[in-house]
């Protein structure tokens, strides 16, 4: 079994999704969106998402953190409050002991969808299919979270395999 805590971090709006994949079935055990005040002073918005993290972290213990990786597009000061927001949520994560993986867009897509050129409403069907959710996931930042935490919770056995291999044949090489 592992559990997820995804997140589509912004500063606005930081999006995140808790999954947990037991066997071969995905389950959504939790999602939604962190809202800032565009009116609120910016260490006060990081304050909040910050703490939010850190409750969701103690509320359902995952097992990791994934978290959609940077994507700088034509506007630069956008991406750097998303990587202030991306910041703070590494910081909750490395607080707690857990580790953070990336994932870029198309990557999350491509896992999600079989294409890394999937649109948002594609990706939300797919998510609310991939969690037999009743209904669509929303808003988009929720479903763009658990879809990273999908990405993550079918990526890690994966992982966990490839490091138990190369693990032991340290342990023959050794």
């Amino acid at each position: 079994m592992v559990k997820v805590l995804g997140i589509d971090p912004g500063l606005a709006n930081t999006g995140y999704g808790v999954v947990q994949r037991r066997g071969g079935r995905l389950a959504a055990l939790d999602g939604g969106v962190i809202e800032t005040p565009a009116d609120m002073a910016v260490e006060r918005r990081l304050v909040r998402i910050h703490q939010r993290i850190a409750d969701l972290v103690l509320e359902h213990e995952p097992d990791a953190v994934a978290l959609e990786e940077l994507y700088f597009g034509q506007n630069a000061r956008s991406a750097f409050a998303v990587g202030q927001a991306r910041g703070v949520v590494v910081l909750a994560a490395g607080q707690h002991g857990l580790t953070t993986h990336g994932y870029t867009p198309q990557q999350v897509k491509s896992a999600v969808c079989g294409t890394g050129r999937a649109e948002k409403d594609q990706v939300q069907r797919m998510v609310q299919a991939l969690l037999s959710l009743a209904e669509l996931p929303r808003p988009d930042h929720a479903a763009d979270a658990l879809a990273v935490a999908i990405c993550h919770a079918n990526h890690a056995p994966l992982t966990a395999a490839v490091a138990a291999r190369r693990q032991a044949g340290r342990a023959v090489a050794g």
